[in-house]
């Protein structure tokens, strides 16, 4: 009850001294509102970077990359062979703990053209079926190649949603989905069938804007928050990389556009790309040495290769993550503590308004304790409601950063980030008060009394 009372009073100090009272809050406002819209971008960012890794194939997936042979082989360099279907062979034969190799032949400077209409993919790459459970693609419209396309170099291809977009029409542009399935278009001027396309891949941010998009029956307006996933920037890279994808047999790749490509004309065998999945992630390690093993003996012994983990892109992305929010907090904190030290300023005047009532309260028997508990629990009061209304302001900026600077990931407000951005608050209550009130207890009642 006693203390009930005290936050009581504390109130009625803080209403009665509305503006002052404000001005004071309004560090510890900012601190709040500050602490957890960046709490927010942050966590906005780290979801939209961990769906673009899952996008591009998940935590199982491995690169295989070229890399410059080690020093004490630099007299072996010009003798490596790169990555070859040697290595897709041998590493599906004798590797069991990797469950999947996908390799890849891709052609650089691709141009996929119909009529006066052109388009560079993202990527155009000879494949094998096992690219779909790689890096995890679906089929929308139509089929994948079989063995008799790869067998004959059939001139077939599957293409992503993008690539109909720009070839076809869009269905935002037409309001009709157009299904592109046996059209014809030229691949670096040779002609190519659309046999398959893959469903339309977004981040969940646009999912939802989309789907409150059709509720509003607004499909014809493409304003900028529609856009947000499809830039070449952020996290949405990864999306726009695979609606802006070009597949076909890896045969067909070979024999139209690799096999008399080399120097001088020379067949060139090297593959664009090896990517490995693991069986189990538990046993990472053990695979990677396992086909590190394989590969040496398919390169001669001549280490050309390294492997990149999907686990090292999460250590990335925790450590950006960890990075943003270390800097974002010490920001807000120092935002904090300027706010304390407003609180802390403010009780010291407002107890040289009180001295006599202070003085009163003591000659009727207040202990130095209980005076020194009222005067910190009105510290404390001022900060709360300092940081419910900072709380509240919070929603506010982070709805103006989505208007102001709109990004493929909105930020997201996590109760964490409120509950911190509170107990933190409640503590700089507590330390600006404390000196006010140490120095309100230790007033002697007579020298209080005889206070003009």
């Amino acid at each position: 009850m006693y203390l009930l009372n005290t936050i009581i009073v504390g109130l009625k100090e803080i209403w009665a001294h509305k503006f002052r009272s404000l001005l004071t809050m309004l560090g510890i406002i900012l601190g709040v509102a500050s602490l957890v819209g960046m709490a927010a971008i942050v966590k906005g960012m780290e979801n939209g970077l961990k769906e673009a890794m899952i996008a591009m194939g998940g935590a199982d997936k491995v690169l295989l990359d070229e890399q410059d042979v080690p020093a004490y082989q630099e007299h072996l360099a010009e003798e490596a062979p790169g990555r070859t279907m040697v290595d897709v062979m041998a590493l599906r034969q004798s590797a069991p703990l990797i469950r999947l190799v996908s390799p890849e032949m891709g052609l650089n400077n691709c141009t996929v053209t119909r009529g006066d209409k052109m388009v560079n993919p993202s990527e155009c790459v000879g494949v094998w079926p096992a690219v779909l459970d790689m890096n995890l693609h679906t089929l929308q419209h139509g089929r994948f190649f079989t063995d008799i396309d790869e067998e004959k170099a059939n001139s077939v291809c599957v293409i992503g949603t993008g690539i109909r977009d720009e070839l076809f029409g869009s269905p935002d542009k037409t309001g009709q989905e157009i299904v592109p399935i046996g059209q014809q278009v030229l691949i670096n001027g040779q002609p190519f069938t659309i046999v398959g396309m893959f469903t339309r891949y977004e981040s969940e941010q646009e999912r939802k804007e989309r789907d409150l998009a059709r509720v509003k029956a607004k499909e014809k307006q493409v304003g900028p928050a529609r856009k947000r996933g499809w830039g070449r920037g952020g996290s949405g890279w990864a999306f726009w990389r695979k609606n802006y994808t070009v597949y076909m047999p890896m045969n067909t790749m070979w024999v139209r556009f690799r096999s008399a490509a080399g120097l001088n004309n020379i067949p060139d065998p090297r593959l664009s790309d090896i990517d490995l999945k693991v069986s189990n992630l538990d046993r990472l390690e053990p695979a990677l040495q396992q086909a590190r093993n394989v590969l040496l003996m398919t390169h001669r012994g001549i280490e050309d290769f390294t492997f990149r983990t999907q686990e090292n892109q999460i250590q990335s992305i925790d450590s950006q993550i960890r990075y943003a929010r270390l800097s974002g907090g010490i920001i807000a904190a120092i935002s904090l503590i300027v706010g304390g030290i407003g609180i802390m300023n403010i009780m010291l005047a407002s107890i040289n308004e009180r001295i006599r009532e202070i003085g009163i309260c003591k000659a009727m028997g207040a202990t130095g304790l209980a005076v020194f508990l009222q005067i910190l629990v009105e510290s404390i009061v001022v900060a709360l409601v300092g940081a419910l209304a900072g709380l509240v302001a919070s929603f506010g900026l982070v709805r103006l950063l989505v208007i102001v600077s709109p990004a493929q990931n909105s930020p997201i407000i996590t109760p964490v980030a409120m509950l911190v951005a509170v107990i933190f608050s409640a503590c700089v209550g507590v330390i600006a008060g404390l000196f006010p009130a140490v120095k309100a207890a230790r007033l002697d009642p007579i020298q209080a009394l005889r206070y003009e």
